[in-house]
């Protein structure tokens, strides 16, 4: 029967509407969990996703997993096996190369527009960031235990201040996602380079308040290749093999 024929009784109008609503928040919260547990590597690269146990897990149908699932193959997120299913994206050394370098060509971009115009807002958000990013960085150095999606979002949120008055949502858009795969290696890797990176944070935190771009960007670049590099060669997963890396210390 044509979706323009069906029965517009109340009593259906009503059931639909309540379906719908109960529906989109079921979706979104089961999307959100899965999305966020394959980049912080609770759900670990090429893992098959059974349907079954993902609706044990995250409480959703078979049917609007699938749906979910496919919309995370459009983010890259997911990869689908036609008949056989999913399973979480690979990782890669060249696949970490290759989203560091589109971070950057984003982010450099976006930095150059957002140092010409930013204003004395725009400032106080690069500056409470930082502290807030500084002061979990602090405790990491110590030796003290840390939430790691705590540590990360703090992260995101100075890198994001930095740029968020380029003056683009569009541009902001497209690099959220992009950083979120970028984070996702470092979480799979599970390490902090240390004292390094903090100390790179404040040099990008200086030249904002300086307004110097030229040198936050050439700044930004060794940020990024260092984490890579560093990422690649000392992480806890070996990105050659596709395993959880056996390093003698």
């Amino acid at each position: 029967m044509p979706a323009w024929s069906l029965p517009k009784s109340p009593r259906f109008i009503k059931a639909m509407l309540t379906r719908t609503t109960e529906y989109d928040s079921v979706s979104e919260k089961a999307y959100r969990r899965i999305r966020t547990d394959i980049i912080f590597g609770q759900l670990a690269p090429a893992k098959k996703l059974k349907l079954e146990r993902l609706r044990e897990v995250y409480g959703a149908s078979v049917s609007t997993l699938r749906e979910l699932l496919s919309r995370l193959v459009s983010e890259g997120l997911v990869v689908a096996e036609g008949q056989r299913g999913f399973e979480v994206a690979p990782v890669s050394a060249q696949g970490f190369r290759e989203i560091a370098e589109l971070r950057l060509l984003l982010e450099r971009h976006a930095m150059m527009q957002s140092f010409a115009a930013g204003d004395m807002d725009w400032e106080g958000r690069v500056v409470s960031t930082h502290h807030k990013l500084a002061r979990i960085e602090k405790k990491l150095q110590a030796g003290e235990q840390a939430e790691s999606e705590t540590w990360k979002r703090y992260d995101f949120e100075f890198h994001h201040a930095l740029i968020s008055a380029c003056g683009s949502e569009t541009l902001l858009e497209a690099h959220a996602p992009v950083y979120d795969k970028y984070l996702r290696y470092l979480m799979i890797a599970g390490i902090y380079r240390g004292e390094i990176a903090a100390r790179e944070h404040q040099i990008l935190l200086d030249c904002a308040l300086k307004r110097d771009a030229a040198t936050a960007i050439d700044a930004l670049k060794v940020h990024i290749d260092a984490c890579v590099s560093f990422t690649v060669t000392n992480g806890k997963y070996d990105f050659s093999v596709g395993r959880p890396a056996r390093r003698d210390r």
